[in-house]
């Protein structure tokens, strides 16, 4: 079967056909690093770590590019407010990014270029497209004119208003248009800067990654995918720009977005303060139990993520390692052709990740009732080959049901309920013995009394 995704340029599924299968290239927008990364953050990460592990599997050869924005006007104030170098903090929490994301087993991309070792690259753009007739300089600043591409617009598909107020775009004096946007922009003495034929500045956001794909990838990328929060202004003005600097030349050839996360039905921000830091989720529970949160939806899809979704996500987990587990160590053998079919299957449709996890739990159950030698290690091999695409199971049994669980720090306290009842009832304080029970059913916890003692049990 073919592979197939949601090209957001044509909005279709459309066959995916590199232009080169033995490079195959993908660009993923990464981090602005002026905090720690928080669950929408983590959310493509992940999602384009699996299409990587899936490009990898059927091409082989795969050039996956994810950047750090390392210079950025809220880096400026991050960097204020704490009274440190802006490279300090931008050191800081690219490294916290590199941990985060190692925790929920997301591989590192082939490349991870950052906006400060490109700057000769975007200034070389910025020429071209003045050269081009596609920009002009005023003021100090570049500015991209966006009446000169007729094809502005085909990938969020707004009309020019709904660009213009879409796109918050500064209204200044000295813009041709109302919608042309920033390339090069100058500097106080105080923020960072370099010098460029326009004076002393810094870049604007979007020429960033086209320059930084030109350098890294070449003029056509095969892939770019990154939030449906940057089809605009950002994605379309990366088209503009990539185009316009090659003479027309096609930028991207697929476009892929993942969607939104909500947290308990609410859109994610600090007036809320719901904001959920990844760092944060990882002292609640392991990455990989996120990580499998985070493929409970299709990635096109909102995900809510909840408290509920994540106790879920571990104990789907758990029910996998124990199937991993009960199948024993046994020969290492290459998983038979057509076991996992269906479920590779599934990932080519589109990342279809819900088909395919259903899938994976179709094959434990087959491997529940295994009982040769030989039908073990095949579905032990299938087990291993199918988490690694997802980036799950890669650990050894022993190893997941080892780590300490939230429900853990609660153990000590249910057992002192459980025994206070146990006493109230050996007094004949049944009113006592009945509050407590409510108490732990409001917890989840079940209650069994025994000939030999009471013992409990979690509900929920």
């Amino acid at each position: 079967m073919p592979l197939v995704l949601t090209n957001s340029l044509t909005r279709e599924k459309d066959v995916f056909v590199p232009a080169d299968p033995a490079r195959v290239t993908m660009y993923v927008c990464g981090p602005t690093v002026y905090n720690f990364a928080h669950i929408g953050n983590a959310r493509p990460a992940v999602v384009f770590d699996v299409l990587y592990r899936l490009l990898k599997r059927r091409f082989g050869g795969v050039v996956y590019a994810r950047n750090f924005t390392d210079v950025d006007d809220k880096i400026n104030a991050a960097a204020k407010e704490v009274g440190q170098p802006i490279s300090t903090v931008t050191e800081r929490y690219i490294e916290a990014y590199h941990s985060d994301m190692a925790a929920l087993g997301v591989l590192t991309p082939d490349l991870e270029p950052r906006v400060t070792e490109h700057i000769p690259e975007i200034i070389g753009m910025v020429e071209q497209l003045i050269a081009r007739g596609h920009a002009y300089s005023a003021e100090r600043h570049v500015l991209f004119h966006v009446p000169s591409f007729s094809d502005y617009g085909a990938l969020s598909g707004r009309n020019r208003d709904e660009m213009i107020a879409g796109a918050r775009v500064e209204v200044a004096p000295y813009k041709r248009d109302p919608a042309d946007f920033v390339l090069w922009k100058p500097s106080t003495p105080e923020l960072p800067g370099w010098e460029s034929p326009w004076g002393r500045g810094r870049p604007g956001w979007h020429i960033e990654c086209s320059a930084m794909i030109e350098r890294r990838l070449g003029a056509t990328i095969d892939i770019h995918g990154g939030g449906q929060d940057l089809i605009f202004p950002h994605h379309e003005n990366e088209i503009a720009q990539g185009t316009c600097a090659h003479d027309g030349e096609l930028y991207c050839r697929y476009w892929v977005h993942n969607g939104f996360v909500t947290v308990e039905g609410r859109k994610m921000s600090k007036s809320l303060g719901n904001v959920l830091l990844v760092r944060d989720l990882l002292g609640e529970a392991p990455g990989e139990a996120i990580r499998f949160a985070l493929l409970g939806a299709h990635y096109r899809q909102p995900l809510d993520w909840s408290t509920d979704g994540l106790v879920q996500a571990r104990r789907g987990l758990d029910r996998l390692y124990g199937v991993l587990r009960d199948l024993g160590d046994g020969p290492d053998i290459a998983c038979p052709p057509g076991l996992l079919d269906a479920f590779v299957a599934a990932l080519e449709d589109d990342l279809n990740f819900p088909a395919a996890i259903a899938e994976l739990f179709r094959i434990a159950k087959a491997a529940r009732r295994a009982t040769t030698v030989a039908d073990r290690a095949a579905y032990r091999a299938a087990f291993l080959d199918a988490g690694g695409l997802l980036g799950l199971l890669q650990q050894e049994p022993a190893a997941w049901f080892g780590q300490p669980t939230r429900e853990d720090g609660d153990t000590a306290r249910i057992q002192r309920l459980v025994e206070a009842r146990l006493a109230a009832r050996s007094a004949r304080d049944y009113a006592t013995a009945d509050r407590i029970r409510a108490e732990l059913a409001a917890l989840g916890i079940a209650v069994e009394d025994r000939a030999d003692g009471s013992a409990w049990r979690r509900t929920g």
